[in-house]
């Protein structure tokens, strides 16, 4: 039932299905009743995320932006665009609103400049497109019961490769307090269960997402973007040196 493994690298558990933390099965749902022509995804890894949408979306162009070229061969094989960014500094290569769907699933847990990658986001995300967003939940049913014999959340370990936490509320509390404005938070979804196996962890997660392992955001650009999140920053000064452009690196 247990591996070993070195600390805050994977889970432990041997029973569940790791590939439920991705909620690929959710993106594929969602994906079937969007038009998609250029297709993003931040922190592509080896592509599984950009392969669901070319099933679907046959014509869409398919860039994967990940901070180093390891797996740029495998990538350009599957018919992916590879581009080595770092999104936490640098600006997306790509024009205001050029940009039909963005996934980050599973990256933003691994930043610190929310701020500055949401606003590349939705500068490069035309209006009436999506932001596929998935995190972990740090509220999770596993994470709650660790809570309270004083156990550190699985999601959030000192030891491990993860800078921020996710919850349902907190997530969207973030996305109308800045973005109220111009988005709309579409769905909201759960996937992995710990610690059941995947035939009863989707089931768990489907009515109780709030609760599950993985929490995801389908999120609508509905209105022209005004930089909104590195103003959020300078009229709300946080005591935090957040990154807010090449020309305005501040410390609030």
């Amino acid at each position: 039932m247990l591996r070993n493994i070195t600390p805050g690298t994977a889970s432990r558990l041997t029973i569940v299905d790791h590939h439920e933390t991705y909620g690929r099965h959710i993106l594929q749902r969602h994906i079937q009743k969007i038009d998609i022509l250029k297709c993003l995804d931040l922190g592509c890894g080896d592509g599984e995320d950009l392969l669901i949408v070319k099933q679907h979306h046959t014509n869409a162009q398919c860039i994967g932006i990940d901070y180093g070229s390891w797996n740029f061969e495998k990538l350009i094989q599957m018919g992916i665009n590879p581009i080595s960014v770092n999104i936490e500094n640098q600006s997306l290569p790509f024009n205001d609103e050029s940009i039909d769907f963005i996934i980050a699933n599973q990256v933003l847990e691994h930043t610190k400049e929310i701020f500055w990658i949401n606003h590349e986001i939705f500068r490069t995300l035309r209006i009436g497109g999506y932001l596929y967003l998935g995190v972990p939940n740090v509220l999770s049913f596993h994470n709650r019961l660790l809570g309270l014999f004083g156990v550190h959340p699985t999601s959030a370990k000192l030891i491990s490769a993860h800078v921020r936490v996710f919850s349902k509320n907190d997530t969207i509390s973030f996305y109308k307090n800045i973005a109220g404005r111009f988005t709309h938070i579409e769905k909201f979804s759960g996937s992995q269960f710990y610690p059941f196996p995947k035939k009863i962890a989707r089931s768990l997660s489907n009515v109780l997402p709030s609760l599950a392992f993985s929490i995801f955001f389908l999120i609508r650009k509905t209105e022209d973007y005004k930089a909104e999140f590195i103003d959020w920053l300078i009229k709300t000064p946080l005591e935090t040196n957040f990154f807010t452009g090449e020309n305005n690196n501040s410390s609030f």
